[in-house]
């Protein structure tokens, strides 16, 4: 498969060096710094190369956004259409204080970020997934704990997609649990800057994987 990573940061360098060494061709693209890229793409071996984000959407069936939601709009104008293509992303706008004495994460938001997503790029097949796991947890020499692998949600309207996805997330060492329509994004999105907050505020961050247990 085809991928483009847009989003140059930890959770797009480890996700695209695993797609890659899992066989996948993937394009990174989206930095400041031209010499990260090239760096990031030899670090992830001959099935990774470097461009532009406009490359990584032409050139690639599954596009990753990974970038901080504040460069989201900016992303967006600056590519081509996206149409057909499946988004994956992992963007929250919710922002923990990280204090551990707060009930709840303060919102003025409407919508998910997936969701908008849709509204903007409305012929995309949007899938929520990746949110759910740390970046030093992709980096890692394993995703195993002990005798388990950690859990990955996703959701999305596009059933085909989703079942692209999930393989993705089963190639990067993770359990994928299909959470449903792209509406979940909402609460996955929530779920996940929750789950970001009580890491770090209990200090076991980034050492956590968390495990859907099922009957």
């Amino acid at each position: 498969m085809n991928i483009g990573i847009i989003g140059s940061g930890n959770m797009g360098a480890a996700l695209g060096k695993l797609w890659a060494q899992a066989g996948h061709q993937v394009i990174f693209s989206y930095s400041r710094d031209a010499n990260k890229l090239q760096d990031l793409a030899m670090a992830a071996g001959s099935n990774a190369k470097v461009g532009t984000p406009e490359e990584a959407v032409t050139q690639s069936d599954t596009v990753m956004l990974a970038v901080g939601f504040p460069s989201l709009e900016a992303i967006l104008r600056m590519i081509c259409s996206l149409e057909g293509k499946i988004i994956i992303t992992c963007i929250s706008a919710l922002h923990p204080d990280f204090t551990g004495q707060t009930i709840g994460i303060v919102t003025d938001l409407k919508l998910s970020i997936a969701e908008a997503i849709q509204q903007v790029a409305p012929k995309a097949k949007v899938v929520e997934a990746f949110n759910m796991t740390f970046a030093e947890i992709l980096a890692s020499n394993t995703r195993q704990f002990g005798v388990e692998y950690p859990s990955i949600f996703y959701c999305g309207d596009d059933e085909e997609a989703k079942k692209t996805v999930a393989g993705l997330i089963v190639d990067c060492g993770y359990e994928a649990i299909d959470a449903g329509d792209l509406i979940v994004a909402r609460s996955l999105e929530t779920l996940a800057t929750a789950w970001v907050q009580f890491a770090v505020s209990s200090q076991l961050f980034p050492n956590l994987g968390l495990k859907a247990l099922r009957r």
